[in-house]
């Protein structure tokens, strides 16, 4: 071994010897010491580590609410810049709730202003509008007891018979005229034999408020003609005509008749009458005309010519409606 070695172990040992090694106490108490703050520094690292887990999720539940976040928890920076390329986004708007809250049911609704709703079935609604032709449906069904097998046809025949060369200014306003002929049998007469009546039944369409004129001026023609050659009974004897009282049809009607001498086959006077009656009925800008005109020499019976007259009426009616 060289010199310098062996002075190394020299020095070595004397310094070994001079330091005192601990007792084993010391070193256990030091140990633990040691252990002690590296627990404490673990748990206080975790609980600021949670502590920020918390406040950071307060703070986004806070901002999905568009409220702040509950007592306690940290709050935003009040300086904190809005970052530039994102905006902040809009205050959540609350959906709509099938129900108000309590609140809204306490509370009396506005009043409503300007100009109410249509109700439907309102009386004051506009009326309809005006019709501008005569369908078919304007004129009657026969009841079923009167029907003779001789179905009705349209003919562009007179209205009304020829009152001494009368005028009627109303025709002007006429917007459409129909006519049409149909047979009928009485209740007791079987069906298949001669029909017991017929009629020229006519409906006319005038303009608005013109009706009522054609009914006053039938019912002046009527009176200021009395007599009349051959108007009933189709032959060369004098027709009387007089007015007859009636109401109840209607908005309003004339009722008249035309009486003639009645004579057999041969022309000779029987010494009875043939009766052909006339009426006609206003309802609203409608006149419908009924002119019995018998059938081979039979008379008009008033409770046919009243029945078949309130159907007539019926049947305008319904179309009007």
């Amino acid at each position: 071994m060289s010199r310098e070695l062996s002075d190394l172990y020299r020095a070595l040992a004397e310094d070994a010897d001079g330091r005192t090694l601990a007792v084993p106490e010391n070193l256990r108490r030091r140990a633990d010491r040691r252990a002690r703050l590296r627990i404490t520094g673990a748990a206080l690292g975790t609980a600021l580590l949670v502590g920020g887990l918390a406040a950071g999720a307060a703070l986004v539940f806070a901002g999905e609410r568009g409220h702040l976040p509950p007592t306690g928890a940290v709050p935003p920076p009040a300086t904190a810049p809005a970052s530039p390329t994102m905006p902040a986004p809009p205050a959540a708007t609350p959906p709509p709730t099938a129900t108000p809250p309590p609140s809204a049911s306490r509370t009396a609704p506005p009043r409503a202003t300007g100009t109410p709703a249509a109700t439907p079935g309102r009386t004051d609604a506009a009326p309809p509008r005006a019709p501008g032709n005569v369908p078919d449906r304007a004129f009657f069904v026969q009841a079923a007891a009167n029907r003779t097998g001789i179905e009705p046809a349209f003919r562009d025949t007179a209205a009304l018979p020829t009152l001494c060369d009368a005028r009627y200014r109303s025709d002007a306003e006429i917007v459409q005229r129909r006519t049409r002929h149909l047979a009928y049998k009485l209740p007791p007469t079987p069906r298949g034999y001669v029909p017991d009546g017929s009629y020229a039944h006519t409906v006319t369409l005038y303009r608005p408020g013109r009706a009522d004129d054609f009914l006053r001026e039938l019912r002046a023609a009527v009176r200021d003609c009395p007599a009349q050659a051959g108007v009933g009974g189709g032959n060369a004897s004098t027709s009387r005509l007089r007015l007859l009282a009636d109401d109840g049809f209607g908005d309003g009607s004339v009722l008249f008749e035309i009486r003639t001498p009645a004579r057999d086959v041969d022309g000779n006077p029987t010494g009875g009458a043939e009766v052909r009656l006339v009426r006609a009925i206003r309802v609203g800008d409608v006149v419908t005309v009924l002119w019995e005109q018998g059938w081979e020499g039979t008379s008009s019976t008033r409770s046919q010519v009243d029945a078949d007259s309130r159907r007539a009426v019926d049947a305008i009616e319904s179309w009007l409606r």
